[in-house]
């Protein structure tokens, strides 16, 4: 059973990544599946956007990322299962996988409310949130005003602060 909140409804920000397969097809059955569940839906999605790997081995493809805006009635934890019960069912194997290596599907919880949390297996806003090039662009068009809990700035000010040349 999937805990939720009682009848209240929050915002959530969900990144999107991969490199394995047909990825933006891969997104598309990930974002209706989402939408499909009976306490998700998606509001708004970024442009699909082409990157370099960052970590994992050299001769990786690039990503295709994105990220997406829920409303929800799951409690964080429940919508990060939910999360990666979509990333297994479209294929990822996280028990195959190398850190930071290739993968179908990466769904990462990025921003729940304005709330932070720190929860075994679960850190919201998402630990390399404002470092991140590939998860900020994406995110600051549907969301540069979302404030980042814990460093006082929106989506789009953390975005700026990073140096043009930071590709992760």
């Amino acid at each position: 059973m999937t805990q939720a909140h009682t009848n209240k409804r929050f915002e959530a920000a969900i990144a999107l990544g991969g490199n394995v397969g047909d990825v933006e097809r891969t997104f598309k059955r990930a974002t209706l599946r989402l939408d499909k569940h009976p306490d998700i839906t998606l509001l708004r999605r970024s442009d699909w956007m082409q990157t370099k790997a960052v970590g994992g081995p050299a001769d990786q493809a690039d990503f295709l990322n994105g990220a997406i805006v829920v409303e929800t009635t799951l409690a964080p934890g429940a919508l990060l299962r939910v999360c990666q019960e979509v990333e297994t069912h479209l294929g990822r194997d996280r028990s195959a996988e190398e850190h930071w290596g290739p993968r179908t599907l990466d769904l990462d919880l990025l921003l729940y409310a304005t709330q932070s949390v720190q929860q075994e297996g679960l850190k919201v806003p998402h630990a390399r949130l404002v470092e991140r090039r590939f998860v900020l662009e994406p995110l600051a068009q549907i969301a540069p005003d979302w404030q980042i809990p814990g460093t006082g700035a929106s989506v789009a000010q953390c975005l700026e602060r990073l140096p043009a040349e930071c590709s992760f």
